[in-house]
């Protein structure tokens, strides 16, 4: 099966180049137009362009249609079912806009969200489920994936109709919401959304399933070129239309690509961060205090809200240190069910 995984080439540089253009792109027109955001972890505060990720989601969209492209015109026979890869198109652009939506409820004077002050207001607590509903709608319309998953320490479980109609929305609404819950830190989202992209696509190669490494591929592809720009020390912020869709990306890369069972271990750094989050009633943020010295403190003492409060309270980091290290943990993760799979535990 290698031969086919070379008709993904064209897909990731795309996606990668098409990313990069549209950032630099929307950077002038966001900044212009009051999307903003203040960059707390900086001693000076910047004011920073946000609501960049509708540039993941177009990037990811160019990737996955040009692969259509090259089936549609004969250049290469192609296994992967079109209908699946224009749900996975279409999901990640509304999933993207509802995110957006989110970005751009700024306010000219700031407000306290999130147990701080800040301009950035954005949706409400309950609109942001509510709303993340629409990018599962295209997966339930196809009737994504496959409704038998190996589920660890069980066995094989037929799940039937509960799958595409249960199970894929609330998927999609806990993936989108709990990755926008960890991003404060600069890069932070973004280099663990490599390690977990890379690990997708290992996987997917390692056992053979094309749409998976079309689809982590493309993901790893957009995700490598938003960190030109988000890496220490970023130029933009984000937002929430690309926490949004790399969490949703990341769920339909596990449907579609059949590894449901090794995506929810790859995935328990953010299961974690919202079981923590839960905790302080998602009244708490994950960013740090900025100290003389250029490290950061621990926002709440002792008292553990987030994977980053456990960094800074076990070492005093600098900013991208924090980064650095929640990249490692997510990619304990990655081995962890790597050898999970090894064992014949997934």
């Amino acid at each position: 099966m290698y031969h086919t995984y070379l008709t993904l080439i064209v897909p990731v540089l795309l996606a990668f180049a098409s990313t990069l253009v549209t950032i630099k792109f929307l950077m002038p027109l966001m900044f212009g137009s009051g999307t903003t955001a203040v960059d707390y972890n900086k001693p000076n505060k910047p004011l920073l362009p946000r609501g960049l990720g509708t540039a993941l989601s177009f990037g990811f969209a160019i990737g996955i249609m040009s692969y259509i492209f090259g089936a549609s015109f004969g250049l290469y026979p192609s296994t992967v079912p079109s209908q699946d890869l224009f749900a996975a198109v279409v999901s990640m652009l509304f999933i993207s806009l509802v995110g957006f939506l989110d970005d751009i409820h700024v306010s000219k004077v700031a407000k306290k969200t999130t147990g701080m002050m800040d301009t950035s207001v954005g949706l409400k607590q309950w609109q942001k489920p509510v709303l993340t509903l629409i990018g599962a709608v295209p997966l339930i319309a196809i009737n994504a994936g496959i409704s038998i998953v190996n589920v660890p320490l069980v066995g094989h479980v037929a799940f039937g109709l509960f799958y595409p109609l249960i199970l894929i929305p609330l998927a999609v609404i806990f993936a989108a919401n709990a990755f926008n819950l960890l991003g404060g830190f600069n890069g932070i989202s973004t280099a663990s959304g490599v390690v977990v992209a890379l690990g997708f696509l290992a996987y997917s190669i390692l056992y053979g399933t094309t749409i998976g490494a079309l689809l982590s591929g493309v993901m790893l592809a957009s995700l490598i070129a938003f960190a030109f720009f988000d890496g220490y020390p970023a130029s933009i912020i984000p937002g929430d239309s690309y926490t949004y869709a790399v969490g949703a990306g990341f769920v339909i890369t596990m449907i579609l690509g059949n590894m449901e069972s090794f995506g929810v271990i790859v995935f328990m750094p953010w299961i974690i961060e919202f079981l923590l989050h839960l905790k302080g009633r998602f009244d708490v943020t994950d960013l740090g205090k900025l100290q003389k010295d250029g490290t950061m403190a621990p926002p709440y003492g002792r008292r553990i809200y987030s994977w980053t409060h456990i960094i800074m309270n076990l070492k005093r980091c600098r900013e991208w240190e924090v980064t650095a290290y929640m990249a490692g943990i997510t990619l304990i993760f990655v081995i962890l069910g790597f050898g999970l799979k090894a064992f014949g535990v997934l």
